[in-house]
C-alpha cells in the first residue's frame, strides 16, 4: 500500500487554543478540579513520597515504600506532562499545590537520579531486596521510564526548559546502553517506551533512540529474543507470542496493544517502513470491524484487563478501560499523520466523545476505570480491582493510571484538532478554537458537538491558492452536507472523507460546514451476540444510553425501533451544564414468562389478536454523562421492537 511521501505535521499547542464549547469546558475541569484533585491524591497516596525517600537519610520523610506497585511513578510523570501543558496555557491561575509541584519534582529529580541515568523509586529504594531490571515482565522500568520521558519532552517543548529533558536523555543512554544492539535483547512487559525513545528522538535528534524504539518493536513476539518471563498470564497477554508484523489481530492486554501499536506508528512513520504501516492498518481494520465497543472502548475482559475474541463485546461485562481509550485515540492520531486517512479521525473521535469522555465525573474529581455499556439494577461491583468502595465513580485507585491519564490527554486536546502539510491545512475536529499553521490561520465557531455547524474565519493568508480540509464524519450523510464559501451554498463533493476548498484567501473570508445530525439507530453484528435483537442510539459523534432516573417503567423493558429514535427531539438540559439529550416514546414489552430458559412451543400460539404494548417517555442521556446521579440501571443496548 502506498502512503503520502509527505507525511502530516500536527499543528502543536503553541498554535491551538480552544476558546469555548465543550472541549474548553473540559480542559478548565481539568485545570481547575481534576488537576489540583490528583495532585492532592498523589501526595496523599504516597506517590511524591516514594521519590522522596530516595534523598539522603536526614532529608528523606517517608518511613517505607508505599504503594502495591513498583510502577507508581508513571502516575507523577503523567500528572506533571499535563501540568507542563497547563503551565504554558495563558488562560487562568493554577491550584497554589498544583503550581508548585513543577518545580519541586524538577529538582528532586535532578537530585535522586542514580549516576548512571537509573531513576525508579521502588528499585532505587533503600528497602528493596529486589534489583533492577530483574523482572522485566512486571517491574515496568521501561515503561515507566517512558512517561518521564514524554513530560521531559513537554517541558521542553511547552516551556523552555531542559532540566527535565536532561534526567531523561541520561535514562535513555543508559536504555540504550543495557538493551540496544550490542546489550540485552529484552523487551517491557508493559509498551510505552516505544513512543517515548520516538519522541526524544524527535526533540534531540539522537537516532539511537530511534533505533533503540525499532529494536523494541521488533524484538516483541520474537521468543527468547524479547527477555520476557510470561508468569501469570500466558504470552498473548504482553503481545509476545507472535510478532507484531505478523499478529493476525489486536489481542492480549488493551492498554499494551494499543500503547504497542501507537509506538510502531511512530517507528514507521520515522523510518519510512511501509511494511510494519500495512501490519498495523490491518490490524487496526480488524479491531474496528469486530473488537472495538459502539462508544470506541477496548478490551471485553475484566480477568486480564484484555482484548476479546471477535465480536466477543458483552455490555455489562465491557472493561474498556479509561487508559485504551487514550491508547486507542493515541495510536489512531499517529496512523491519520502517517497516511492522511480520514477514517482514523472518525474512530478517534468516536472514543473522544464516549469512551473516553465518560472516565472523569461532571465534577472532575472522581473516575471510572473500566467502562461497561450496562450497569444492571442489583449491579454489587465496584469500579476497578478494589473489592470495596463506591459503586459508580472513585475519587482514587489502588493502581491510579487513569486519572493521571485524564490530566494529561486533558490538556493536550488542542494539538488533535489540526494537521498541515505544504499548501494544505486540514481541520480534523471541530471546537471554538484558534488555529495558527504556518501560512493560514483561521478561527473556528461551532456548538459542536451538540450541533453539526462549523464556522471557520480567515484571519491571515499567503498571498497565493491554498488548501482548507474540513472533515466530513462517517456518521454524516454526504449528500446532506453543506458548504457555505463566499456567500454561496452548495451540495460539496466529499472525497475519502474531506471536503477541499482551494483558493486565494483574504482576512475575514468565512466557510461554513453545516453537517446534518439526525438522531440515529445502530443495530449490530449478527455474530455479535451479547446485543442481537436490541438497538443502540446515537447523534453526531455521541452514543446515548438510558438511566433508570429517567423512565418510569423498569429499563429492562423498554423497547425502541428505528422510527421512534428517528423521532425522538433534541433538547438542551440545564441538569448536564447544557447537554443536548434526547427525549422519546419507547414501547413497553408485554409481560414474558419468569422462567430462565422457557421452552418455546413450535404450535402458534396467535389468537388473530395483536398483543397490546404500552407506551413510556424517556430521555437518553450522551453515554459520557452516565453515572452522575444516585447508583441505577442504564443501558446502552436497548432492546428493539
Amino acid at each position: 500500500m502506498r502512503y503520502p511521501s509527505e507525511r502530516l505535521q500536527p499543528l502543536p499547542a503553541s498554535r491551538v487554543d480552544i476558546v469555548g464549547g465543550l472541549l474548553a469546558d473540559w480542559q478548565r475541569r481539568n485545570r481547575e478540579a481534576t488537576l489540583p484533585h490528583t495532585v492532592q491524591q498523589l501526595r496523599a497516596a504516597g506517590n511524591v513520597d516514594n521519590l522522596r525517600r530516595l534523598l539522603p537519610p536526614r532529608e528523606a520523610e517517608a518511613s517505607a515504600f508505599r504503594g502495591r506497585y513498583p510502577f507508581l511513578d508513571t502516575d507523577v510523570y503523567k500528572t506533571l506532562e499535563g501540568l507542563v501543558y497547563e503551565l504554558a496555557r495563558p488562560q487562568g491561575a493554577l491550584s497554589k499545590d498544583a503550581g508548585e509541584l513543577y518545580e519541586e519534582m524538577v529538582a528532586l529529580l535532578e537530585r535522586v537520579q542514580a549516576p548512571d541515568g537509573y531513576l525508579n523509586s521502588f528499585y532505587q529504594d533503600p528497602d528493596q531486596a529486589k534489583e533492577p531490571w530483574s523482572d522485566l515482565a512486571w517491574g515496568h522500568e521501561l515503561y515507566t521510564f517512558g512517561h518521564l520521558a514524554q513530560a521531559a519532552v513537554a517541558a521542553h517543548r511547552r516551556l523552555g526548559d531542559r532540566r527535565l529533558l536532561d534526567v531523561a536523555t541520561r535514562f535513555a543512554d543508559l536504555v540504550v546502553k543495557r538493551f540496544g544492539p550490542a546489550g540485552q535483547e529484552a523487551v517491557c512487559g508493559h509498551p510505552e517506551v516505544e513512543m517515548a525513545l520516538v519522541e526524544l528522538y524527535r526533540e534531540t535528534g539522537d537516532r539511537n533512540y530511534l533505533e533503540q524504539a525499532a529494536l523494541f518493536v521488533d524484538r516483541r513476539g520474537q521468543g527468547r529474543r524479547s527477555g520476557l518471563r510470561h508468569s501469570v498470564f500466558p504470552a498473548s497477554y504482553f503481545q509476545d507470542h507472535v510478532p507484531l508484523r505478523e499478529l493476525p489481530s489486536v489481542t492480549g492486554h488493551a492498554v499494551r496493544m494499543a500503547y504497542l501499536a501507537a509506538g510502531a506508528a511512530d517507528v514507521a512513520m520515522e523510518t519510512g517502513d511501509g511494511g510494519l504501516l500495512d501490519a498495523l492498518r490491518r490490524l487496526w481494520d480488524d479491531m474496528v470491524a469486530t473488537k472495538l465497543y459502539v462508544t470506541g472502548g477496548l478490551g471485553s475482559r475484566h480477568s486480564d484487563e484484555a482484548v476479546g475474541d471477535r465480536y466477543e463485546l458483552p455490555s455489562e461485562r465491557s472493561y474498556s478501560e479509561t487508559c485504551a481509550a487514550i491508547a486507542v485515540m493515541q495510536w489512531g492520531w499517529r496512523m491519520f499523520l502517517a497516511t492522511g486517512d480520514a477514517t482514523y479521525l472518525d474512530t478517534f473521535e468516536t472514543v473522544l466523545y464516549n469512551a473516553f469522555a465518560v472516565g472523569p465525573s461532571l465534577d472532575g474529581r472522581a473516575f471510572f476505570y473500566d467502562n461497561p455499556l450496562q450497569r444492571r439494577a442489583d449491579h454489587e461491583q465496584r469500579s476497578g480491582a478494589e473489592a470495596d468502595g463506591e459503586l459508580l465513580r472513585r475519587p482514587w485507585f489502588g493502581c491510579p493510571c487513569c486519572p493521571p491519564n485524564i490530566v494529561r490527554w486533558m490538556s493536550q486536546l488542542g494539538e488533535h484538532l489540526a494537521a498541515e502539510r505544504a499548501d494544505e491545512l486540514l481541520v480534523a475536529g471541530y471546537a471554538c478554537a484558534r488555529l495558527e499553521g504556518r501560512e493560514l490561520a483561521v478561527d473556528m465557531a461551532t456548538g459542536y458537538p451538540w450541533d453539526g455547524e462549523v464556522r471557520v474565519t480567515v484571519r491571515a493568508a499567503p498571498e497565493r491558492p491554498y488548501a482548507l480540509r474540513l472533515r466530513v464524519p462517517g456518521w454524516a450523510e454526504a449528500d446532506r452536507v453543506r458548504l457555505t464559501v463566499g456567500g454561496e451554498t452548495s451540495v460539496p463533493e466529499v472525497v475519502d472523507g474531506w471536503v477541499r476548498v482551494r483558493r486565494a484567501w483574504r482576512a475575514g473570508d468565512e466557510v461554513v460546514l453545516r453537517l446534518p445530525m439526525p438522531v440515529r439507530a445502530h443495530g449490530s453484528h449478527p455474530y455479535l451476540d451479547a446485543t442481537r435483537g436490541a438497538v443502540a442510539v446515537a447523534r453526531g459523534p455521541l452514543v446515548y444510553c438510558v438511566e433508570q432516573q429517567d423512565c418510569a417503567v423498569g429499563i429492562d423493558d423498554v423497547t425502541l425501533d428505528a422510527a421512534r429514535i428517528a423521532a425522538a427531539r433534541p433538547r438542551t438540559d440545564t441538569r448536564f451544564e447544557g447537554a443536548v439529550v434526547l427525549d422519546a416514546e419507547a414501547d413497553v414489552a408485554p409481560p414474558m414468562s419468569a422462567a430462565l430458559y422457557p421452552v418455546l412451543s413450535a404450535v402458534p400460539t396467535d389468537t388473530g389478536t395483536a398483543a397490546t404494548t404500552a407506551t413510556t417517555g424517556l430521555t437518553l442521556v450522551p453515554y459520557f454523562l452516565w453515572g452522575n446521579r444516585e447508583a441505577a440501571a442504564m443501558r446502552v443496548w436497548i432492546r428493539r421492537s
